[in-house]
């Protein structure tokens, strides 16, 4: 059970029960919202206090819609071990409102995958400590259409500290890219890789420059042809966060794709 204050509640602060199930269970499916739980084996939510292990949680909750017309979207959720490079589970986001909830027991790096026909994926990435306790999280997620001039920020794609070396766990996400654009034949993207503002601006445009390369470099392996992929190396010159925070910081160290003809 949990306390939640929300537009169609009955007061201030109403009480909602969540099932959770084990992993041969079918998903619980209510008219607004989906809960997926106990991915490697049940999980009781009590209101047990510190130390007990339904209080580790994390709930992500939030809603799926169209970038042009903030339609509610029924897509596809996918929950990856990122370490372990293996799906966890898969669900749907409400077909009427858009809705999700997912609760994420502690102690995994998780990569979340939303992806829809007709749709560019998203992609978000939670590493939840061992000992991080309870919290809620809400997350909006727009889903892109294909067109020319999208861009996607892919949040499982990491490297080796101050290296263009792929880690093992971007592996996930960028075999969905090679999916994606194989299933798209038509499409050519760059790979643009970028960083934060340590080091200087020559460094740092190299360093990048070869981490796109490096995407570049696993998707040929994987079948997609090199005259479709451009890599690019931006450094820090291109910041969607501040660099006085190490949060602001992290941010800035992406790579993402753009769509550059269809």
């Amino acid at each position: 059970y949990y306390a939640a204050v929300k537009k169609e509640g009955q007061g201030n602060r109403d009480i909602y029960r969540l099932t959770f199930q084990s992993r041969e269970k079918n998903p619980v499916v209510s008219s607004e919202e989906q809960l997926l739980a106990g991915i490697n084996e049940p999980i009781i939510s009590t209101a047990a206090g510190k130390g007990s292990k339904g209080s580790n949680l994390t709930l992500l909750k939030g809603i799926i819609s169209d970038e042009k017309n903030n339609a509610p979207l029924d897509a596809l959720i996918v929950i990856i071990d990122n370490d372990k490079g293996t799906e966890l589970a898969t669900f749907q986001s409400n077909k009427e409102t858009g809705k999700y909830l997912v609760s994420l027991p502690a102690g995994k790096n998780y990569g979340i995958e939303v992806k829809k026909d007709s749709y560019l994926f998203h992609s978000e990435n939670f590493d939840i400590t061992a000992n991080a306790g309870y919290q809620e999280i809400t997350k909006n997620i727009v889903l892109k259409s294909i067109e020319v001039g999208k861009k996607v920020i892919l949040k499982n794609v990491f490297y080796d500290f101050d290296k263009a070396t792929l880690r093992p766990q971007s592996q996930t996400e960028l075999n969905l890219l090679a999916k994606l654009m194989s299933e798209n034949p038509g499409i050519r993207i760059e790979l643009g890789s970028h960083t934060d503002n340590k080091g200087t601006e020559k460094y740092n445009l190299d360093l990048s420059q070869r981490r796109s390369q490096s995407v570049l470099e696993y998707l040929v392996s994987k079948g997609i042809d090199v005259s479709r992929l451009v890599a690019k190396g931006y450094g820090f010159t291109q910041p969607i966060a501040g660099n006085d925070t190490e949060q602001g910081r992290q941010l800035n160290r992406r790579t993402d794709f753009t769509i550059i003809s269809k």
